[in-house]
């Protein structure tokens, strides 16, 4: 019989954990051997361990899971590293793929997806896959999404603080009546009715990071 993969998870909603493994259990191919909550404890687990596979969550409370992934790329090339993220935006998978992981996948994306990610990461580890890739890509050369202007783009980082039109007018040293404008404009180059809609879709278009507060 051949050896399983053996695989550490790292995230740190136990829930998600349990869900993940489950996928994992349900192949003969892997086997779940360590489960982490944070980059630290998931940094240790893998030295202890030496996985095949490592599946890392982006949000993690002392850093994110690309913090875990530049670190383990530093010291080993032969690790497969799967991605996940709530937040599937172009700039997230470029953020993926450039600290050196081998799969990005969305956590809304079926369990067996990650399976499959862990699987392509075991054959090669240092080849990027993502199932929207391509139309990444060609997004990043001939940009197609919603293009703001660089007083929209400084109106919708301040919107993703928290700031107010008030605020907002204040910072930026214009009436109220010109930021609200500005915000118009944003919600309906991003096709969103509140602050809370239009942070969402900027991530998704990779407008914001998903450390962005909503």
């Amino acid at each position: 019989m051949t050896t399983p993969h053996t695989v550490v998870l790292v995230d740190d909603h136990e829930l998600i954990r349990q869900g993940l493994a489950h996928a994992f259990d349900r192949h003969d191919d892997f086997a779940v051997v360590g489960e982490a909550g944070s980059v630290s404890e998931g940094h240790r687990l893998v030295n202890d361990l030496k996985p095949t596979v490592v599946v890392t969550d982006v949000r993690l409370p002392d850093g994110t899971g690309l913090d875990l992934v530049r670190e383990l790329r530093k010291t080993d090339d032969e690790v497969g590293i799967v991605v996940l993220t709530m937040y599937a935006g172009d700039e997230q998978l470029f953020e993926a793929l450039e600290a050196g992981a081998s799969a990005f996948v969305a956590k809304d994306a079926p369990s067996d997806d990650v399976v499959a990610a862990a699987r392509h990461a075991t054959v090669s580890p240092r080849s990027f896959t993502a199932a929207n890739l391509a139309d990444a890509m060609r997004r990043r050369m001939t940009p197609s999404g919603p293009q703001l202007s660089p007083r929209e783009a400084e109106v919708l980082r301040l919107l993703a603080e928290g700031l107010g039109v008030a605020a907002i007018a204040r910072q930026l040293f214009v009436s109220e009546s010109t930021a609200k404008t500005h915000i118009s404009k944003i919600y309906e180059k991003l096709g969103a009715a509140n602050r809370a809609q239009a942070i969402m879709n900027a991530i998704r278009a990779g407008l914001l990071s998903d450390d962005s507060p909503v």
